[in-house]
């Protein structure tokens, strides 16, 4: 007899499309809008790309369920959702590209102050020759030195800048950083670079990172660069210290998020915002697809869920 396919549901599709050809799968569309039409049968189940769906409303029904996929690489909002015995698989690597190529374009922006030129051209005014800041010669202090930590490392290289990585632990370094720090070095870092660029996750440990204190160690003119996530950077403090004059921000999350319109970070000088798009390219479409085919494959072959990060009901790690 032969063995029941594995149903999947996914957003849209394109990701039908990427999995037609693999045997054993049985694929439906579903954007999560209302219910499942074989919700009692689904095993797979893709999340919408920055949905703000609740997974305690998705599971419902869903009986059979076994992972749910996310196409973000941030998971930390679904977790207190995720049913007994579901496991959680993330999208680490999907979004390494787009989101490295939107640090570097907010660092250079800010660096080289085309926010003011774009206001400029605005007014059809032309700007005085003056020597302006420039990336160049700079030393950058990347953050999180995890897959995307890395592309951005990748990109900086060129520029001639002087990269130093952070992680949560201390460890010997690649072929792009001579050695990783640990986290708790970062207080004794901070003062001695020009650009800060953020990108860990969100944990209670990360939560607040960039208070005052942290802030407040970074030397005048510095540029804080997050893309991370929002609550990563103590919103007040880092207001404090835009609107004195002596950091600069480029920011793609926030916290609050989204941002209301009436914020005084909309308007605060020296702060460049983007709404959170650091991953929204096409570039992120064919990893997005091909992860989910290895994901399809892993649980047809019975092998461990591709990219896991949690599973509801188990211990913390």
């Amino acid at each position: 007899m032969a063995a029941d396919p594995l149903v999947v549901s996914v957003p849209d599709p394109e990701f039908a499309e990427a999995i037609a050809d693999l045997d054993g799968v049985d694929t439906v569309v579903w954007d999560m809008a209302g219910p499942h039409p074989r919700g009692a049968q689904v095993q797979l189940a893709v999340m919408p790309y920055m949905t703000r769906l609740r997974l305690a409303d998705v599971a419902v029904g869903l009986d059979a369920l076994r992972v749910v996929q996310l196409q973000s690489a941030g998971y930390e909002e679904f977790l207190p959702d995720l049913p007994v015995g579901v496991t959680l698989c993330n999208a680490a690597g999907v979004h390494d590209a787009s989101t490295a190529e939107l640090a570097l374009t907010l660092t250079l922006a800010s660096v080289r102050e085309i926010p003011k030129f774009v206001a400029s051209q605005a007014s059809s005014t032309w700007e005085p020759l003056v020597l302006r800041s420039a990336l160049a010669d700079s030393r950058v202090l990347v953050v999180g030195y995890g897959r995307i930590g890395r592309a951005v490392t990748r990109r900086l290289a060129p520029f001639e800048v002087t990269v130093t990585a952070v992680a949560s632990r201390a460890r010997e370094g690649d072929n792009l950083v001579p050695h990783v720090h640990g986290i708790d070095e970062l207080p004794g870092l901070l003062p001695s670079h020009d650009v800060v660029v953020v990108i860990v996750p969100l944990t209670d440990a990360t939560r607040g990172l960039f208070d005052a204190d942290t802030l407040g160690r970074m030397p005048d003119g510095a540029l804080l660069v997050n893309v991370a996530r929002g609550p990563v950077v103590d919103t007040d403090a880092l207001l404090a210290e835009c609107a004195s004059g002596r950091l600069r921000a480029a920011l793609d999350v926030t916290d609050p998020e989204p941002l209301p319109a009436d914020h005084p970070l909309w308007t605060t000088p020296g702060v460049l915002i983007t709404p959170h798009v650091g991953g929204a390219t096409q570039a992120m479409r064919p990893r997005a697809k091909a992860l989910v085919r290895r994901q399809v494959q892993a649980m047809l072959t019975g092998d461990a869920p591709v990219n896991a990060v949690a599973t509801g009901g188990a211990p913390a790690v």
